[in-house]
């Protein structure tokens, strides 16, 4: 409820602020939400922007892709405060499409989902952010609209469909990561029990792709350990 509220609200304030241009309508609501009434939105800080700063202090950077293009401004913004990076994953995500004069011509459920696991995509590139003294990290599960137009413009992959926004519609879940050890939920493993990736996809259902993924994250934060080889298989423990 609380953020169709911020929704309603902030979609009716015509008033311009920094970088908006190509904001969905998912990023904005969550930035406000985190920034929250006492706050405030696209404060410069530096040679970067934040996407908002709470009344306490806190910065807030929602990031819906890789973390790596937060890198420098989470180095700048942790000279002067603690940090939030806000992560939306869209475990269901319902097509809406238009025509190009704006008509609804359908709707449909996308086939993708994802889940919390896509955390270790955004952090592939950016390991050592969890490590970084100050920053807080939340995955938020969310369903999504995204609205399309058949404009000619789009990706040859979606036939030339544009993606014109993406919206909340329902709130599902909130994981908090406080420090790096707090990803260890991911590990289903006992501390000192040997594993491969093979054997973390076997026990959790995720694609060895996926695994394989998570593994180096988590070597790279230095909350698992590779501790030997079999074959051409590393082992793992915590």
């Amino acid at each position: 409820m609380i953020f169709c509220v911020f929704l309603c609200f902030w979609e009716g304030n015509t008033a311009k602020t920094i970088g908006t241009k190509n904001e969905s309508s998912l990023h904005r609501t969550l930035k406000y939400q985190y920034a929250g009434p006492g706050g405030r939105t696209e404060a410069e800080v530096g040679d970067f922007v934040a996407d908002g700063i709470n009344e306490d202090g806190d910065f807030i950077e929602v990031q819906t892709g890789s973390f790596a293009p937060l890198k420098k401004k989470i180095k700048e913004y942790t000279k002067k405060g603690k940090v939030r990076i806000i992560h939306p994953i869209a475990v269901t995500k319902m097509i809406e499409v238009y025509s190009k004069d704006g008509a609804f011509l359908y709707r449909r459920k996308s086939p993708l989902k994802g889940s919390s696991w896509d955390i270790f995509d955004a952090l592939l590139h950016a390991p050592e952010l969890p490590l970084t003294k100050g920053v807080v990290i939340e995955l938020i599960l969310l369903e999504i609209t995204e609205k399309r137009i058949k404009d000619g413009k789009g990706s040859w992959r979606r036939k030339g469909v544009s993606i014109t926004d993406k919206e909340m519609s329902a709130f599902h879940q909130s994981i908090l990561f406080t420090k790096s050890k707090d990803f260890l939920c991911f590990i289903p493993f006992k501390k000192g029990q040997e594993f491969t990736v093979s054997l973390l996809a076997k026990e959790t259902g995720i694609k060895r792709w996926k695994a394989s993924r998570v593994l180096y994250v988590l070597t790279k934060m230095k909350v698992i350990k590779r501790v030997g080889k079999k074959s051409n298989a590393w082992i793992y423990t915590r």
